[in-house]
Protein backbone atom coordinates (compact mmCIF):
# COMPACT_ATOMS: atom_id res chain seq x y z
CA UNK A 1 0.00 0.00 0.00
CA UNK A 2 1.64 3.47 -0.72
CA UNK A 3 2.39 5.98 1.92
CA UNK A 4 -0.13 7.99 0.40
CA UNK A 5 -3.06 5.49 1.17
CA UNK A 6 -2.07 3.55 4.42
CA UNK A 7 -4.05 4.93 7.44
CA UNK A 8 -0.82 4.86 9.71
CA UNK A 9 1.33 7.50 6.90
CA UNK A 10 2.60 10.64 8.56
CA UNK A 11 0.72 12.07 5.29
CA UNK A 12 -2.46 10.69 6.07
CA UNK A 13 -2.26 12.01 9.89
CA UNK A 14 -0.86 15.25 9.45
CA UNK A 15 -3.73 15.70 6.88
CA UNK A 16 -6.33 13.99 8.95
CA UNK A 17 -5.15 16.31 11.78
CA UNK A 18 -5.82 19.37 10.30
CA UNK A 19 -9.07 18.64 8.64
CA UNK A 20 -10.39 18.01 12.33
CA UNK A 21 -8.52 20.45 13.38
CA UNK A 22 -9.39 23.89 11.06
CA UNK A 23 -8.49 26.38 13.74
CA UNK A 24 -4.77 24.69 14.30
CA UNK A 25 -1.61 25.94 12.36
CA UNK A 26 0.73 22.97 12.36
CA UNK A 27 4.46 24.14 12.12
CA UNK A 28 7.87 23.37 13.22
CA UNK A 29 8.45 27.04 14.91
CA UNK A 30 9.74 27.73 18.48
CA UNK A 31 7.17 29.89 19.57
CA UNK A 32 6.57 28.88 23.20
CA UNK A 33 3.22 27.44 24.36
CA UNK A 34 0.09 29.56 23.42
CA UNK A 35 -1.99 31.59 26.20
CA UNK A 36 -5.56 30.14 24.95
CA UNK A 37 -6.46 28.00 27.98
CA UNK A 38 -8.63 26.29 24.66
CA UNK A 39 -5.42 24.83 23.26
CA UNK A 40 -2.77 22.00 23.89
CA UNK A 41 0.24 21.47 22.04
CA UNK A 42 2.09 18.40 21.78
CA UNK A 43 5.64 17.67 20.31
CA UNK A 44 8.04 14.26 20.00
CA UNK A 45 7.66 10.64 19.74
CA UNK A 46 6.55 9.65 16.03
CA UNK A 47 5.87 6.59 17.44
CA UNK A 48 3.44 7.83 20.01
CA UNK A 49 1.92 10.98 17.65
CA UNK A 50 -0.65 8.77 15.62
CA UNK A 51 -1.83 7.35 18.81
CA UNK A 52 -2.22 10.87 20.30
CA UNK A 53 -4.31 12.63 17.33
CA UNK A 54 -6.54 9.53 17.50
CA UNK A 55 -7.23 10.52 21.30
CA UNK A 56 -6.99 14.24 20.79
CA UNK A 57 -9.64 13.79 18.49
CA UNK A 58 -12.02 11.55 20.46
CA UNK A 59 -11.36 14.42 23.24
CA UNK A 60 -12.16 17.68 20.81
CA UNK A 61 -15.18 15.44 20.07
CA UNK A 62 -16.14 15.64 23.76
CA UNK A 63 -14.71 19.01 24.67
CA UNK A 64 -15.89 21.53 21.76
CA UNK A 65 -14.36 24.27 22.86
CA UNK A 66 -10.82 22.41 23.07
CA UNK A 67 -8.07 22.00 20.23
CA UNK A 68 -4.91 19.88 20.39
CA UNK A 69 -2.14 19.91 18.11
CA UNK A 70 0.09 16.79 18.07
CA UNK A 71 3.47 17.19 15.91
CA UNK A 72 6.08 14.52 15.81
CA UNK A 73 9.65 14.68 15.56
CA UNK A 74 11.06 12.11 18.31
CA UNK A 75 11.30 11.82 21.57
CA UNK A 76 14.34 13.98 22.49
CA UNK A 77 12.04 16.89 20.78
CA UNK A 78 9.45 16.12 23.20
CA UNK A 79 11.54 16.24 26.05
CA UNK A 80 13.24 19.44 25.07
CA UNK A 81 9.69 21.36 23.94
CA UNK A 82 8.48 20.20 26.73
CA UNK A 83 11.52 21.72 29.29
CA UNK A 84 11.60 24.86 27.26
CA UNK A 85 7.51 25.13 27.40
CA UNK A 86 7.32 25.16 23.93
CA UNK A 87 4.29 22.32 24.20
CA UNK A 88 2.11 21.67 27.23
CA UNK A 89 3.13 17.97 26.41
CA UNK A 90 6.20 16.13 25.70
CA UNK A 91 5.64 12.34 23.98
CA UNK A 92 8.30 10.14 25.16
CA UNK A 93 8.47 6.70 23.72
CA UNK A 94 10.93 5.23 26.31
CA UNK A 95 11.32 5.75 30.41
CA UNK A 96 12.86 8.88 31.87
CA UNK A 97 16.40 8.94 32.31
CA UNK A 98 17.90 10.33 36.05
CA UNK A 99 18.45 13.53 34.49
CA UNK A 100 14.93 13.90 33.28
CA UNK A 101 13.46 14.45 36.71
CA UNK A 102 11.91 17.33 36.25
CA UNK A 103 9.29 16.28 34.42
CA UNK A 104 6.62 14.07 34.99
CA UNK A 105 5.92 10.79 33.00
CA UNK A 106 2.15 9.44 32.14
CA UNK A 107 2.50 6.31 30.88
CA UNK A 108 -0.74 5.71 28.14
CA UNK A 109 0.74 2.58 26.82
CA UNK A 110 3.62 -0.34 25.95
CA UNK A 111 4.39 -1.21 22.85
CA UNK A 112 8.16 -3.12 21.66
CA UNK A 113 10.45 -2.80 19.12
CA UNK A 114 10.66 -5.57 16.42
CA UNK A 115 13.11 -6.51 13.67
CA UNK A 116 11.81 -6.48 10.56
CA UNK A 117 13.28 -7.87 7.14
CA UNK A 118 11.16 -7.91 3.56
CA UNK A 119 8.35 -10.28 3.54
CA UNK A 120 10.41 -12.61 0.93
CA UNK A 121 13.29 -13.19 2.90
CA UNK A 122 13.72 -16.53 4.10
CA UNK A 123 15.55 -15.62 7.18
CA UNK A 124 13.10 -16.47 10.00
CA UNK A 125 14.96 -15.66 13.31
CA UNK A 126 18.51 -14.02 14.10
CA UNK A 127 20.44 -14.14 17.17
CA UNK A 128 21.59 -10.70 18.90
CA UNK A 129 25.26 -11.03 18.00
CA UNK A 130 23.96 -12.08 14.45
CA UNK A 131 22.29 -9.14 14.93
CA UNK A 132 25.14 -7.04 16.11
CA UNK A 133 27.76 -8.31 13.40
CA UNK A 134 24.89 -7.11 10.39
CA UNK A 135 24.85 -3.49 12.22
CA UNK A 136 28.38 -3.10 12.22
CA UNK A 137 29.41 -4.34 9.32
CA UNK A 138 30.97 -7.75 10.43
CA UNK A 139 27.87 -9.76 8.34
CA UNK A 140 27.24 -8.19 5.06
CA UNK A 141 25.56 -10.81 3.30
CA UNK A 142 22.76 -12.98 3.91
CA UNK A 143 23.96 -16.01 2.87
CA UNK A 144 26.42 -15.47 5.83
CA UNK A 145 23.59 -16.37 8.29
CA UNK A 146 21.52 -18.45 6.42
CA UNK A 147 19.58 -16.52 4.02
CA UNK A 148 19.97 -16.16 -0.03
CA UNK A 149 22.92 -14.49 -0.90
CA UNK A 150 22.81 -10.87 -2.00
CA UNK A 151 24.17 -7.72 -0.19
CA UNK A 152 22.66 -6.51 3.50
CA UNK A 153 20.81 -3.24 2.97
CA UNK A 154 21.22 -1.75 7.06
CA UNK A 155 18.41 0.72 7.79
CA UNK A 156 19.21 2.73 10.76
CA UNK A 157 16.63 5.44 12.99
CA UNK A 158 18.32 9.21 13.24
CA UNK A 159 19.80 10.14 16.48
CA UNK A 160 17.28 11.66 18.76
CA UNK A 161 14.89 8.46 18.55
CA UNK A 162 14.22 6.57 21.27
CA UNK A 163 14.00 3.73 19.09
CA UNK A 164 17.65 3.79 18.35
CA UNK A 165 18.94 4.14 21.61
CA UNK A 166 16.42 1.10 22.88
CA UNK A 167 17.70 -0.76 20.01
CA UNK A 168 21.82 -0.38 20.43
CA UNK A 169 21.29 -0.49 23.55
CA UNK A 170 20.03 -3.87 23.69
CA UNK A 171 22.45 -5.31 20.76
CA UNK A 172 24.94 -3.90 22.84
CA UNK A 173 26.49 -1.49 20.34
CA UNK A 174 27.29 2.30 20.48
CA UNK A 175 25.16 4.23 17.48
CA UNK A 176 28.73 5.10 15.89
CA UNK A 177 29.74 1.91 15.25
CA UNK A 178 26.39 1.21 13.14
CA UNK A 179 27.10 0.90 9.70
CA UNK A 180 23.68 2.48 8.38
CA UNK A 181 23.01 2.19 4.45
CA UNK A 182 20.34 4.34 5.26
CA UNK A 183 18.89 6.71 7.89
CA UNK A 184 15.11 7.47 8.47
CA UNK A 185 13.23 9.40 10.72
CA UNK A 186 10.39 7.78 11.56
CA UNK A 187 8.57 4.25 12.32
CA UNK A 188 6.53 4.21 8.51
CA UNK A 189 9.86 4.78 6.61
CA UNK A 190 11.33 2.17 7.98
CA UNK A 191 8.60 0.09 7.13
CA UNK A 192 8.42 1.49 3.46
CA UNK A 193 12.45 1.21 3.28
CA UNK A 194 12.44 -2.11 4.26
CA UNK A 195 8.93 -3.13 2.26
CA UNK A 196 10.70 -1.56 -0.90
CA UNK A 197 13.82 -3.67 -0.42
CA UNK A 198 14.08 -7.30 0.00
CA UNK A 199 17.65 -7.39 1.27
CA UNK A 200 17.20 -4.48 3.55
CA UNK A 201 16.80 -4.86 7.58
CA UNK A 202 14.98 -2.29 10.29
CA UNK A 203 13.58 -2.07 13.87
CA UNK A 204 10.57 -0.43 13.96
CA UNK A 205 7.70 -0.11 16.77
CA UNK A 206 5.89 -3.86 17.17
CA UNK A 207 3.06 -1.92 17.40
CA UNK A 208 3.47 -0.04 13.87
CA UNK A 209 5.08 -2.87 11.99
CA UNK A 210 2.52 -5.61 13.08
CA UNK A 211 -0.16 -3.23 12.02
CA UNK A 212 1.30 -2.66 8.42
CA UNK A 213 1.92 -6.29 8.00
CA UNK A 214 -1.94 -7.12 8.74
CA UNK A 215 -2.45 -4.50 5.86
CA UNK A 216 -0.34 -6.71 3.86
CA UNK A 217 2.47 -4.31 3.69
CA UNK A 218 5.54 -6.37 3.06
CA UNK A 219 7.47 -7.03 5.70
CA UNK A 220 7.70 -9.52 8.51
CA UNK A 221 8.95 -8.83 12.02
CA UNK A 222 11.61 -11.24 13.48
CA UNK A 223 11.53 -12.56 17.00
CA UNK A 224 14.13 -11.60 19.76
CA UNK A 225 15.62 -14.16 21.60
CA UNK A 226 13.55 -16.72 20.62
CA UNK A 227 10.25 -14.79 21.54
CA UNK A 228 8.07 -13.54 18.66
CA UNK A 229 7.51 -9.80 18.06
CA UNK A 230 3.97 -9.59 18.91
CA UNK A 231 1.98 -7.63 20.92
CA UNK A 232 0.76 -10.14 22.47
CA UNK A 233 3.88 -11.13 23.47
CA UNK A 234 4.53 -7.33 24.96
CA UNK A 235 0.92 -8.08 26.60
CA UNK A 236 1.94 -10.51 28.82
CA UNK A 237 5.62 -9.46 28.96
CA UNK A 238 7.62 -11.90 27.67
CA UNK A 239 9.26 -9.67 24.77
CA UNK A 240 12.40 -8.68 25.68
CA UNK A 241 12.60 -5.26 23.75
CA UNK A 242 9.55 -3.56 25.33
CA UNK A 243 8.72 0.74 26.46
CA UNK A 244 6.38 2.87 28.05
CA UNK A 245 4.61 5.22 25.86
CA UNK A 246 4.85 8.27 27.98
CA UNK A 247 3.32 11.87 28.14
CA UNK A 248 5.53 14.26 29.61
CA UNK A 249 5.13 17.56 31.31
CA UNK A 250 7.21 20.06 33.40
CA UNK A 251 4.62 22.45 34.56
CA UNK A 252 2.20 21.91 37.25
CA UNK A 253 -1.30 20.76 34.96
CA UNK A 254 -3.71 23.47 34.01
CA UNK A 255 -7.67 22.11 34.32
CA UNK A 256 -7.41 21.59 30.80
CA UNK A 257 -4.13 19.76 30.29
CA UNK A 258 -5.25 17.56 33.34
CA UNK A 259 -8.57 16.39 32.07
CA UNK A 260 -6.37 15.66 28.66
CA UNK A 261 -4.11 13.61 30.32
CA UNK A 262 -6.54 11.44 32.44
CA UNK A 263 -8.65 10.74 29.39
CA UNK A 264 -5.75 9.52 27.83
CA UNK A 265 -4.95 7.33 30.54
CA UNK A 266 -8.66 5.70 30.89
CA UNK A 267 -10.35 2.85 29.90
CA UNK A 268 -11.99 5.36 27.31
CA UNK A 269 -9.19 5.38 25.19
CA UNK A 270 -8.57 1.27 25.25
CA UNK A 271 -10.34 0.81 22.07
CA UNK A 272 -7.74 3.42 20.11
CA UNK A 273 -4.67 1.95 21.34
CA UNK A 274 -5.63 -1.91 20.69
CA UNK A 275 -6.51 -0.64 17.26
CA UNK A 276 -3.36 0.81 17.03
CA UNK A 277 -1.52 -2.16 17.69
CA UNK A 278 -0.30 -0.93 21.19
CA UNK A 279 -0.87 -2.67 24.60
CA UNK A 280 -3.37 -0.33 27.14
CA UNK A 281 -2.74 0.17 30.75
CA UNK A 282 -4.10 -2.86 32.87
CA UNK A 283 -8.12 -1.73 33.30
Amino acid sequence: MSTEEHPRSTRVFSIGVLALLPLVIVSCSTNSVSDNTNQLELSGSSTIAPLAAKIAARFESMHSEVRVNVQGGGSSRGITDARRGLVDIGMVSRDLKSEEQDLTAFTIARDGIAVIVHRENPITSLTNNQIAAIYTGDIKDWRDVGGTAGPITIVNKAEGRSTLELFTEYIQVGNRHIKADVVIADNEQGIKTVAGNPGAIGYVSIGSAEYDAAAGVAIKLLPLAGVAASIENVRNGSFPLTRPLNLVVKQSPTPRLQAFLEFARSSDVHDIIEAQYFVPLAR
